[in-house]
């Protein structure tokens, strides 16, 4: 405990600060507290990915394929089912609402026609147009979410910690819902290069003092080379639960290519962490199915998955997987209603894709539900 807290004060002294964080941080207090006033649940759902800045002038970078899509997606059924949404996503990531029309195989202009001089929407996709601007209008008039980004890992922490210490006073309301994909190694600041890092030696320039005590540059050029030595994270997540947002109920992600250790790896974290609820998703399975691991259900495994003939399209998604991680199915196969086919020939035919998020959010609805319950029945009765 004291070893987190430590690396905590190390991390956020040596780390600078985003140039909006004062900024970020005045739109949540206002948001949080309005919202607070009405006894509203507010949720924040962290979403995209983290970038590590090689140069402190930065050129180059390491990234992640993560477009934000499950962040983007579960925020707005956060929003459905009446939460406030705090939005902290990647920059120029998928955002709610007009995710139905950007990263697209096609440009939102396609939708449109010049027509006497006036932009028209084809009657094709009139009708979803209209139903998606008529939720994020009424989301908008009721100032119900709050959008923040980021770009840098560091700049992600910095909110992060921020945020979370503004929403302590929600108490269990409070929901963290951590889908973005935060990286696990970074280049610590005084071991940052100021300028972009050449390709050419004769250029290279070298980050090491003349007497040799400095630090060499995480990121250098070594002959013909490129050599990056990166520095684990501390690791902040338990954080949240020991002194940022005590009484806030804590969803992390745990993603996975291995079906053998998925399962094992998010009950893992789930001690590690003591979050309240592990998601665990396989990468190419990650549209269709998801496993919930969570204390509050003594850490068993609990399967969400969509229908064989609901399923969206996805360009990744390998179908032959699904099930793959579910070790406990297998061994209960002989029951028919464990059965995964069952579940699927019970929907009918024709009918629209479903996205998984419409049943994640859902199901943690009721489990954040459960949660107020129990911490309220915890709670010392006023005498008198």
């Amino acid at each position: 405990m004291a070893d987190a807290r430590q690396a905590e004060r190390d991390y956020f002294s040596n780390e600078p600060p985003p140039k909006d964080l004062t900024a970020n941080v005045t739109l949540a207090r206002e948001f949080i507290a309005r919202h607070d006033h009405d006894r509203r649940r507010v949720v924040l759902v962290t979403s995209g990915g983290t970038t590590v800045p090689l140069e402190a002038q930065t050129v180059r970078y390491i990234d992640n394929f993560s477009a934000g899509t499950r962040g983007a997606t579960s925020a707005e059924y956060f929003l459905r089912h009446g939460y406030a949404v705090i939005f902290l996503h990647r920059q120029f990531s998928l955002l709610p609402y007009s995710r139905h029309y950007s990263h697209n195989t096609r440009s939102f202009l396609d939708y449109m026609r010049d027509e006497d001089g006036r932009v028209v929407v084809d009657e094709q996709h009139q009708q979803d147009m209209l139903e998606v601007l008529r939720q994020y209008t009424q989301v908008k008039r009721e100032g119900r979410l709050l959008i923040l980004s980021f770009v840098t890992i560091t700049e992600y922490l910095w909110d992060l910690r921020e945020v979370a210490q503004l929403m302590r006073p929600l108490g269990p309301r409070a929901m963290f819902y951590l889908a973005a994909a935060v990286s696990d190694f970074f280049v610590p600041r005084d071991r940052m290069v100021e300028h972009k890092i050449q390709s050419n030696e004769e250029f290279a320039v070298t980050n090491e003092s003349s007497d040799g005590t400095a630090p060499a540059a995480a990121a250098r050029t070594e002959g013909r080379k490129l050599v990056i030595d990166l520095e684990p994270v501390p690791k902040f997540l338990k954080q949240l639960v020991d002194g940022w947002a005590p009484d806030g109920i804590i969803v992390s992600f745990k993603l996975e290519t291995d079906p053998s250790i998925l399962v094992k790896k998010a009950k893992y974290a789930l001690e590690k962490y003591s979050h309240h609820l592990v998601i665990g998703n396989l990468l190419n399975t990650r549209k269709w199915e998801v496993v919930f691991v969570s204390k509050m259900e003594g850490f068993s495994e609990k399967w969400i998955r969509v229908p064989a003939n609901r399923r969206t399209k996805s360009f990744s998604g390998v179908p032959s997987l699904v099930g793959s991680a579910d070790l406990s199915a297998k061994e209960a196969a002989s029951e028919p209603s464990q059965s995964l086919l069952e579940t699927e020939h019970a929907v009918p035919k024709g009918e629209p894709a479903v996205e998984i998020e419409s049943l994640i959010i859902p199901a943690i609805e009721a489990m954040h539900t459960k949660y107020i319950e129990q911490t309220r029945d915890r709670q010392p009765q006023a005498s008198g």
